[in-house]
């Protein structure tokens, strides 16, 4: 990677930018880069402070795991100093239970804004609260050694930090289910094979091939992306003549714009 002085460094979340490629990462391999809401909040100001020239984000994990998940001090009485522990959470309002984990999402949702792609690269374990961040982005390229897992049903517990959406739209009802309750490993041809990942690569060529999508990413005019990604994000929710409509529409906008027309 290129050494570059950083964005953003606090909370075991780093951000660089080399030109119009920024990078995610997480830097505490000591805990495979587990989870807790002061990494969110550093995770969401990243977002925050992404400045507008950036095209493509990268996000990647130090070490031998890309994130085990959630810190499991999340799980003991005392939970994290100075935080709200998960006794204290159960023990408040209905309104306020929703506030903070709205608040623990927002680290999860920026990365599929239109103006950027997201890609995350992704070896070792990708757990729970580590497999929703993958899935927030729009792209995964995994090492051999992939080890996905959503273990939260083990813990009593159900994916709350926006994974179950995508991880339906990527494997279907049926296999996310059996993913998400039985909490089982999914290994990287699985990922492949099922859309979880793009790309599956031995993990020493792991950087490389991010480097290569990065770059392919960017050889396209950028208006040309956004558009683009705006219009398959939204196809989903459309009818089928909506999404016609919705074509038109882009490629107006595209046509005007490339001839120097202004309304």
């Amino acid at each position: 990677m290129t050494s570059l002085a950083p964005v953003l460094d606090q909370d075991g979340v780093r951000l660089t930018v080399d030109d119009a490629v920024a990078t995610v990462t997480l830097t505490n391999p000591a805990k495979r880069n587990a989870q807790s809401p002061a990494l969110w909040r550093a995770l969401t100001e990243a977002g925050r402070v992404l400045p507008g020239s950036v095209r493509v984000v990268v996000l990647r994990g130090e070490g031998a795991s890309f994130s085990a998940g959630l810190d499991r001090k999340a799980f003991t009485p005392e939970g994290f100093d100075g935080e709200p522990s998960f006794l204290d959470m159960a023990r408040g309002s209905e309104r306020e239970l929703d506030a903070t984990i709205a608040a623990y999402q927002e680290a999860f949702t920026w990365w599929r804004r239109n103006d950027i792609v997201s890609i995350a690269a992704v070896q070792g374990h990708a757990i729970g609260a580590g497999f929703q961040l993958a899935l927030a982005c729009d792209l995964r390229i995994a090492a051999d050694d992939v080890q996905f897992a959503m273990r939260e049903t083990s813990l009593g517990l159900v994916p709350d930090l926006t994974g179950t959406h995508p991880l339906v739209h990527l494997v279907g009802y049926a296999r996310a289910l059996e993913i998400c309750a039985t909490g089982r490993f999914v290994h990287a041809e699985e990922a492949e094979r099922t859309g979880l990942a793009n790309l599956v690569v031995p993990a020493g060529q792991l950087d490389e091939a991010v480097r290569d999508l990065a770059a392919a990413l960017l050889a396209a005019p950028r208006d040309a992306v956004v558009e683009t990604k705006a219009l398959l994000g939204g196809a989903v929710s459309r009818t089928y003549e909506e999404q016609r409509a919705a074509e038109r529409a882009a490629q107006g906008r595209r046509l005007r714009d490339l001839a120097g027309v202004t309304d």
